[in-house]
């Protein structure tokens, strides 16, 4: 299923909040989103990308017909690591294994290497994603190694892989 990315807008926030207020999707990301996710919190973080720095941090809503399901950025590094970006999304459980995350992936790729000086895209799903590290390989991604005790989430001590796709 094709999807559309586009720049958040406030009115995404109930979408956003509707998406994010599920345990399976908390249980995959990195700490620090509130749960339960209220549409305060999502009117939070839409600010926050709206007023990002442009050159460092390219954030999208993913969209079916304009509606909000799911969100993807792409987040320089600093440092020796400036042209080298990370990459971090998440889909709606009801859109779940219909081709959403990897057409996303792949427009997020296209506009941060046409538009960007970056070279290098990197994500770190936890091991056990396997629905994630699909994503990342059917667009493109290269697997290049399991980070061992890598990260503590829900009290337990997990791996995660690390993908990356360069710019061609």
């Amino acid at each position: 299923m094709m999807c559309k990315l586009r720049p958040w807008r406030m009115e995404d926030a109930a979408d956003l909040a509707a998406a994010l207020n599920n345990k399976h999707i908390h249980d995959n990301l990195r700490d620090g989103l509130p749960y339960p996710y209220t549409e305060a919190d999502a009117r939070d973080f839409i600010g926050a990308m709206l007023s990002a720095d442009p050159h460092a941090t390219f954030a999208f809503a993913i969209t079916l017909a304009d509606k909000a399901v799911g969100s993807i950025g792409v987040f320089r590094k600093e440092n020796i690591h400036f042209r080298t970006a990370e990459m971090g999304y998440y889909i709606a459980e009801p859109y779940w294994g219909k081709g959403i995350g990897s057409s996303a992936v792949q427009q997020a790729c296209q506009y941060v290497f046409e538009n960007t000086d970056i070279l290098r895209i990197f994500a770190e799903p936890f091991a056990y994603n396997a629905a994630s590290c699909r994503v990342l390989e059917k667009s493109g991604f290269v697997y290049e190694g399991t980070l061992k005790s890598n990260a503590v989430k829900n009290g337990m001590v997990l791996d995660m892989k690390l993908y990356a796709r360069v710019k061609a």
